[in-house]
C-alpha cells in the first residue's frame, strides 16, 4: 500500500474512534512499509501498530492478511486479540470498586466470597485483592488441576459467573505457598478470583463491567471478548495455532479459537489497533485526559510497582521475564530507554499483543499480531523499540 493510502486509512480510523490526529510526519507515512517488512521477516500473517502522544495518534497502520497463506488483507479497523493485556483493564475495574467503597485493596478473598464458597483454606481466604492483581498471593501459575477446571464440561451447564464460582469451589482447599525471595507467580487463576470479587460487590458479571465501564466510556466500539472474528465470518485477523511439527492452522471461531470463557478476567479482550491506542493513551495521560474512569491517584496506585519479579529464562510469550509488577502492569527497564517503562505482553497461544507506556512523555505504543510464539514476540518487541526511538524525543 502506498503512503497516501496508508495515511487515508489511518484518518478514516481516527474519525471513527474520536482520537485526535496529529500532523503526519515522515514516520507516519512509512509505518505501513516498515511493518510489512517486519511481518515478512518474522513470517507473520498480520501485524498492526499505533503510537499515541499527548492524546493524539501520530502513527498507525495494519498490514498483512487475516489468514495465514490467504489473501484477505487486514485493515486498520481489524480486531486483534490482546490476551493478558486485558489484566490491566480488570485492575482498573477493581480501582472503580475501591473508589466506590465496595472493595479495599486489602479486601480478602474469604471476606468477599466466603458466603458463596465456604471452607476455603485459610491462606486462600486471607489472600487480598492487591495480592491477586500483583500475582503475589501465593496462587501458582496454571497447574494441571487448574487447566482441568478451565476446560471443564460445566461450560455446557452454567453461566460464566457460576462457572467461576464452581472453579474456585473445586480448588478452594489448596494452601497457598509464597516462594522465597519474590512472591511473584504469574497467576491467571488469581485474576479469575479477582474478577469474581468484582462480580460479587457490583452484582454484575465481569463481562458486562468491561463493556459498560471500559469499552463504552472510552468509545472502543470495536472492542469485545472472546475470538476476534464474528462467528461464520472472517472479518478480523484470526489467530493461528502452530503444531510441534510447525504446521499452522487458522483458528476461526468457536471454543478452540480462544481461552475458555471462564478465564476471561485474565485475558480474552479483542479490539482494533486504534481502539487499543485509546486505552493506551488514557493510561499514558495518567487518567487526567478523556473520560473519567478512576481518579489519577488510583491509576497511579495501579501502575506503581507492588512486587519485584524474579528473572525468568525464556518465559512464555505473554508473561514477564523480569522487572517490577504493578496491578496488571509490568515495570521494565529496557536497554534502549532512559528509565523503566510500563509494559505488558498478552497471548492466548494463537495471537500476541504488546503495549508500552511512558507516562512522563505521555507516549504509548501498541503492537498486535494474529500469530503466537517467540518470533511474534520478538517482532513486536522490535517494532516497539523502533517506534519508541522515533517518537520519544
Amino acid at each position: 500500500m502506498n503512503g497516501f493510502a496508508s495515511a487515508l486509512r489511518v484518518l478514516t480510523g481516527i474519525l471513527a474512534t474520536g482520537l485526535l490526529l496529529a500532523s503526519p510526519s515522515a514516520q507516519d507515512m512509512d509505518l505501513d512499509s516498515y511493518l510489512d517488512a517486519v511481518r515478512t521477516e518474522y513470517g507473520l500473517p498480520a501485524l498492526a501498530a499505533a503510537v499515541v502522544k499527548d492524546g493524539s495518534v501520530v502513527a498507525a497502520a495494519a498490514t498483512g492478511t487475516r489468514v495465514h497463506d490467504g489473501d484477505i488483507p487486514v485493515t486498520i479497523d481489524d480486531r486483534f486479540h490482546i490476551g493478558s493485556n486485558t489484566k490491566a483493564m480488570t485492575a482498573t475495574l477493581a480501582g472503580m470498586m475501591v473508589e466506590a467503597g465496595k472493595l479495599r485493596w486489602d479486601s480478602r478473598v474469604g471476606e468477599v466470597l466466603g458466603d458463596d464458597v465456604s471452607d476455603m483454606s485459610q491462606s486462600l481466604a486471607n489472600a487480598t485483592l492487591e495480592q491477586l492483581l500483583s500475582h503475589a498471593s501465593g496462587i501458582p501459575s496454571d497447574t494441571a488441576d487448574m487447566l482441568d477446571l478451565y476446560f471443564s464440561d460445566s461450560v455446557f451447564d452454567h453461566n460464566l459467573v457460576e462457572q467461576r464460582r464452581r472453579a474456585l469451589d473445586a480448588w478452594k482447599h489448596n494452601d497457598l505457598v509464597v516462594p522465597a525471595g519474590s512472591p511473584f507467580q504469574y497467576s491467571n487463576f488469581g485474576y479469575i478470583i479477582a474478577g469474581m470479587m468484582l462480580e460479587k460487590v457490583s452484582g454484575t458479571p465481569w463481562e458486562t463491567l468491561m463493556y459498560e465501564r471500559i469499552f463504552a466510556p472510552l468509545g472502543m466500539d470495536s472492542a469485545g471478548l472472546g475470538p476476534q472474528a464474528t462467528y461464520g465470518l472472517i472479518d478480523a485477523a484470526v489467530g493461528h495455532r502452530v503444531a510441534p511439527d510447525g504446521s499452522i492452522t487458522p483458528m476461526l471461531w468457536g471454543p478452540a479459537a480462544d481461552i475458555p470463557p471462564v478465564m476471561a478476567p485474565a485475558g480474552n479482550a479483542h479490539m482494533s489497533i486504534l481502539d487499543y491506542a485509546k486505552w493506551a493513551s488514557w493510561n499514558a495521560g495518567q487518567a487526567e485526559r478523556g473520560p473519567h474512569l478512576i481518579a489519577p491517584e488510583t491509576l497511579a496506585y495501579i501502575q506503581a510497582e507492588h512486587v519485584q519479579t524474579p528473572v525468568r529464562e525464556n518465559p512464555p510469550p505473554g508473561t514477564p521475564g523480569t522487572g517490577g509488577y504493578g496491578l496488571g502492569w509490568g515495570i521494565v527497564a529496557f536497554e534502549w530507554a532512559d528509565k523503566p517503562l510500563l509494559t505488558h505482553n498478552g497471548s492466548n497461544s494463537m495471537n500476541l499483543a504488546r503495549i508500552l507506556v511512558d507516562t512522563d512523555r505521555d507516549l504509548a505504543i501498541v503492537v498486535t499480531t494474529n500469530f503466537p510464539g517467540g518470533g511474534a514476540n520478538a517482532a513486536a518487541g522490535a517494532v516497539i523499540e523502533h517506534l519508541y526511538a522515533a517518537y520519544a524525543d
